[in-house]
């Protein structure tokens, strides 16, 4: 894994691209920030929202589809499964679905994809590049579990949003920025949100 970049928005032509899947579970708040943090670095994020998501994106946080879209560089109808997303032509530094559903995470297990969100998962992996999982349940059954080995197996790296209370949040706008944050450094890029251990801290 490359070391942690800073990149500033605007600098140059081409930026590099971040695939960001919000799923319908609880948590739509990771998948806002996660889209404010690329702008923030300078990446270029294409989003796919689920069906399921929009939902739980309304009654969490009042948002409409039409903001989150906005927030966004680039957006795909999760119908849409010939989207450029959908193809490893398409580069990318890889793709981040925040927050996971239980069924996103089975879906992309299996190969078995139903639309667009899990297909550019799949392509994700089959193309070596990095997918991350911030899969939002609990309690967990052993198939859950066994489903999040054999996705590790398969590449992908399974990132729980767990709070760092080391960092001593004072607002839960605090804890989502640190756990944003810290998937941000499995791609890389330092969204200068984390408190770090041994640095920021005594």
């Amino acid at each position: 894994m490359p070391a942690l970049v800073s990149l500033s928005a605007g600098k140059t032509e081409k930026r590099p691209r971040l695939v960001v899947g919000i799923s319908g579970a609880s948590g739509a708040v990771y998948g806002i920030e996660m889209l404010d943090g690329l702008r923030r670095v300078g990446v270029e994020s294409h989003l796919i929202v689920s069906d399921a998501a929009a939902r739980t994106l309304a009654y969490e946080t009042g948002m409409t589809l039409a903001a989150l879209r906005d927030r966004a560089d680039h957006w795909y109808a999760s119908a849409d499964i010939g989207a450029a997303p959908a193809s490893g032509s398409f580069p990318t530094l890889g793709m981040v679905v925040a927050p996971c559903s239980i069924r996103t995470m089975s879906e992309i297990a299996t190969g078995v994809t139903s639309s667009l969100l899990t297909r550019a998962a799949d392509v994700t992996l089959k193309e070596r590049r990095r997918l991350v999982l911030m899969v939002r349940e609990t309690p967990l059954h052993g198939g859950h579990l066994r489903t999040m080995a054999q996705l590790t197996d398969m590449g992908a790296v399974i990132a729980p949003p767990v709070p760092a209370f080391y960092a001593r949040p004072e607002s839960l706008a605090d804890m989502v920025a640190h756990t944003v944050g810290r998937v941000l450094d499995l791609f890389g890029l330092d969204s200068g949100t984390v408190r770090r251990w041994g640095g920021d801290e005594a």
